[in-house]
């Protein structure tokens, strides 16, 4: 029985979205796209959410490769975005506070660098989880097996008792292979709860569990 759900964070509990970070700083055309390419698509990025790579370290490699224009920018983007408004996926926090009212514990796994700590209190339903693993905290990323495997000793929870919510196909396939069950969260918030009422049953949606096969 589903004890558990553990929640991804970007793009289903708030966005993360490189364009938008970019435009707030008035940047736009050539040196947007530019900006997107080295420091969103390339392995330093991977470096920081894995916690294998300091963010001045990082900020210095890719100035070293950027024109120095674009260097507030690069160290704004790295070491400072999430002071900016977050932006919350409409409906989620009033999903998890019904899930946490109907008895669930609450956790967060994600591939993201240690700065989430610094600003996880202003996500929307972050006062109902009762923990989180940060992929940097443990040079760990999904969908290795080895960081759910964490999530599982660190909080004493069994992968059987547990469902995840994960953006990434890849990521609901890894948590699968060490015995979590999932589903992908398209940004389908209705599609998810129908989902959710499937598999979590009367404890969760009551009478309306059964909805999908009438």
């Amino acid at each position: 029985m589903i004890q558990n759900i553990v929640f991804d964070m970007g793009h289903v509990l708030i966005y993360f979205q490189p364009q938008v970070l970019i435009e707030r700083l008035g940047i736009t055309g050539g040196d947007k796209e530019l900006l997107l390419r080295e420091v969103f698509r390339d392995v330093e990025w991977i470096q920081l959410d894995r916690g294998s790579l300091p963010e001045e370290e990082a900020v210095r490699i890719l100035c070293g490769r950027l024109p120095k224009r674009l260097h507030g920018a690069v160290e704004e983007l790295v070491c400072g975005w999430w002071k900016r408004p977050l932006v919350p996926v409409e409906g989620m926090e009033e999903l998890v506070a019904q899930l946490k009212g109907a008895g669930y514990g609450i956790y967060l796994l994600s591939n993201a660098s240690r700065q989430l700590h610094r600003y996880f209190d202003r996500i929307p339903g972050s006062q109902y989880f009762d923990g989180r693993i940060v992929s940097a905290d443990w040079q760990l990323l999904k969908p290795q097996k080895e960081i759910y495997e964490k999530l599982y000793e660190v909080y004493g929870l069994k992968p059987e008792e547990c469902f995840f919510i994960d953006d990434q196909p890849v990521n609901v396939e890894g948590a699968y292979r060490t015995g979590m069950a999932g589903t992908v969260f398209d940004g389908d918030l209705e599609r998810l709860r129908k989902r959710l009422c499937q598999v979590l049953g009367v404890k969760f949606c009551g009478d309306r569990s059964n909805e999908e096969d009438r």
